[in-house]
């Protein structure tokens, strides 16, 4: 499917954007990837310069684009991004702002410091939501469970200590970053649909079991201690407020991920 005008792909060079990029240009997509650093475009791809966070180049990014797909985020802030982006895109007469958020977002309370600083990103990802949602243009909104690169990070990162504390209580359903990155284009290619059902991965596994299927497949022994994290956030994440288990629609495994990722860097 051809299409005139490009779409534009934010965080296009970040672990989800540029798994969306071959998506796209697969299904015929003209291309425009807005990033901080500076990059050589290719064929059917575009690259522009510009900061979400000072607003530089924003305009630039999104003229004669109808749509966007917004993979840029970070672990706080988010709001303020989008709400930059939406300013730009509405006056730009953007058609479609498709948006990318985690599951758990409107029901992990972020209200005390402690909340804040352990589980802020919900509460980021929540009002980043209200902005789409209130911003006058088309959109639709994704909210997926935490990807399997970002937890092999995080358990590249813990198991560096000799003792790990594991969050008491918590489990995780991750899902494979390539899935959601289908789901994505599948969706910016339709008709815009607000907030669409949830995408997770296929099992829901404790913390320390994700842990320890990582050390065995580095052949490592780590111990692994019980921590139990104070506040309403941590609560809600151990009563279950981070899962979709009615939405268990990923194909890949934890395992399945590591064993293609078996030589790893520590």
């Amino acid at each position: 499917m051809g299409m005139t005008s490009p779409i534009l792909v934010t965080g296009g060079t970040g672990t989800l954007g540029r798994r969306v990029l071959p998506l796209l240009m697969d299904a015929g997509c003209g291309l425009r990837v807005l990033s901080r650093n500076g990059h050589d475009s290719s064929e059917g791809i575009e690259y522009v310069t510009g900061d979400l966070r000072t607003d530089k180049g924003i305009e630039a990014a999104v003229e004669g684009v109808t749509t966007v797909v917004h993979c840029a985020g970070a672990s706080k802030g988010d709001d303020v991004t989008t709400r930059t982006l939406v300013r730009a895109a509405s006056h730009a007469g953007v058609h479609h702002l498709v948006y990318i958020s985690v599951v758990g977002a409107d029901r992990v309370p972020v209200v005390s410091r402690v909340d804040r600083m352990m589980f802020g990103y919900f509460a980021s990802k929540l009002a980043a939501e209200r902005v789409v949602a209130e911003s006058g243009m088309a959109w639709t909104t994704l909210r997926a469970t935490q990807f399997f690169d970002a937890f092999l990070k995080v358990a590249q990162q813990m198991t560096r200590l000799p003792v790990v504390p594991v969050a008491a209580g918590v489990h995780f359903q991750p899902v494979d970053t390539e899935e959601v990155a289908a789901q994505l284009v599948a969706l910016a290619l339709g008709a815009p649909a607000g907030l669409v059902p949830d995408l997770a991965g296929p099992r829901i596994s404790s913390m320390a079991d994700l842990l320890r299927a990582y050390l065995r497949v580095r052949g490592r022994r780590r111990a692994l201690v019980p921590v139990r994290f104070p506040g309403k956030a941590a609560r809600a994440i151990r009563a279950g407020a981070n899962l979709a288990p009615d939405r268990a629609v990923g194909k890949r495994t934890w395992e399945d991920f590591l064993a293609e990722r078996s030589v790893v860097t520590a």
